[in-house]
């Protein structure tokens, strides 16, 4: 188990671990990143990017492999309400005509072959067990498992905690929650065959949503949301059947199109959990997606804000190699993260709390778009 020496290792291999491996490893960083699931493997996702998204794998010249690989553009969103629907179209900006959203084995995959191919050093099937510290308790590293058995011992400047909601490094460091949500969604989804979907459709009913997202292979994302408090209830016997309940009273059927479709073999849900902040920062530790900034799933929001995350600290580690000190580049980063995403925290709080009627619900979603544009033009504003 001899000691191995990196600039950065990053715990996490998903998108917002991948993504900040490979800004690393673009600026000539040793970075090592460990994930403990196999390559390629799926995990729980909406998969939608929003605008924000779509402009950073742009920018990283990865967008077009995304596209590349057979993912339908998005070019319209349509808002389904009880007494109307409102079609949205997708304008081009900043180089992005369409939307997109993959599979999270097709988009994870693409980062972590970026950031290799950048020269970050990626393992699979590695388990951070502990992070190392030095006496005057500063993060010096990790120690970690491989599938086979064997011990790994690293040492580095920063380790980042890419490691989703229930982080190890935020639990290690202590990590200070800044604020939390009071909304909490539940969401079940599955994958349908012959589906039409306009681009990415949401609908809204008194106390249920549900969403149509295409993705990669010809098949649609289809989600059912409902308050936290109400998932074990309404999913209690048949899942199966609660699914259906869920999708019949927040879509009406669709307009018939979900009967006509090919419904999925298999269900994912997720029982839902309030959002929150937490510190991202201290001393040779940092968090970026879902470890430090979790969103109610509702928002579709996830994978971007970890893609803004990976850019963001990526350009604050930039500041200390050229010779600003750590804790002010670090605290700019949290400080650039909570500028960008305060107002969209509070919207979909709002959104995420099912308190809303069928009036209500459209004013929200217009401070969830407003909030999603003023993040874009925060993170725009700072110089790259």
């Amino acid at each position: 188990m001899s000691p191995q020496h990196h600039d950065v290792i990053v715990i996490g291999a998903r998108c917002a671990g991948a993504a900040t491996a490979l800004l690393l490893a673009r600026r000539g960083l040793r970075v090592l990143v460990l994930e403990r699931a196999a390559r390629g493997t799926d995990t729980l996702s909406t998969h939608a990017l929003m605008r924000g998204g779509a402009v950073w794998l742009h920018r990283w010249g990865l967008l077009e492999r995304i596209a590349a690989a057979g993912t339908p553009p998005i070019r319209q969103t349509r808002f389904h309400y009880e007494d109307e629907s409102v079609t949205v179209s997708i304008r081009p900006a900043a180089g992005v005509d369409a939307l997109y959203a993959p599979r999270r084995t097709l988009l994870d995959t693409v980062l972590v072959d970026a950031a290799v191919a950048a020269g970050a050093d990626v393992r699979f099937g590695t388990a951070v067990t502990d992070l190392l510290t030095d006496q005057d308790g500063r993060v010096t590293g990790v120690m970690a498992r491989t599938r086979s058995g064997g011990a790994l011992r690293a040492h580095s400047w920063l380790t980042v905690g890419a490691d989703g909601a229930r982080s190890l490094v935020a639990r290690r460091t202590g990590a200070r929650l800044l604020r939390t949500g009071i909304g909490s969604g539940a969401v079940v989804y599955g994958y349908w065959r012959g589906l039409e979907a306009a681009g990415y459709e949401w609908f809204y009913r008194r106390g249920r949503t549900a969403g149509l997202i295409p993705t990669n292979d010809g098949e649609v994302c289809v989600f059912a949301g409902l308050p936290s408090a109400e998932f074990s209830r309404e999913m209690a016997g048949d899942p199966r059947a609660g699914y259906r309940r869920l999708l019949a009273t927040a879509t009406g059927g669709a307009d018939g199109r979900l009967a006509g479709a090919e419904p999925p073999r298999r269900l994912r849900a997720f029982p839902g959990r309030p959002g929150f902040v937490r510190q991202a920062w201290g001393p040779g530790w940092a968090l970026v997606g879902d470890a430090g900034y979790l969103l109610d799933p509702l928002s579709t929001h996830g994978m971007t804000d970890a893609l803004r995350d990976a850019h963001l600290l990526a350009r604050a580690v930039s500041g200390f190699l050229h010779g600003v000190p750590e804790p002010q580049t670090l605290a700019g980063y949290q400080a650039d993260r909570d500028r960008a995403g305060s107002a969209l925290f509070a919207a979909a709080d709002r959104i995420a709390g099912y308190g809303w009627n069928d009036l209500s619900i459209r004013g929200l979603l217009r401070d969830l778009s407003s909030a999603m544009s003023e993040g874009i033009e925060a993170v725009s504003r700072l110089s790259a």
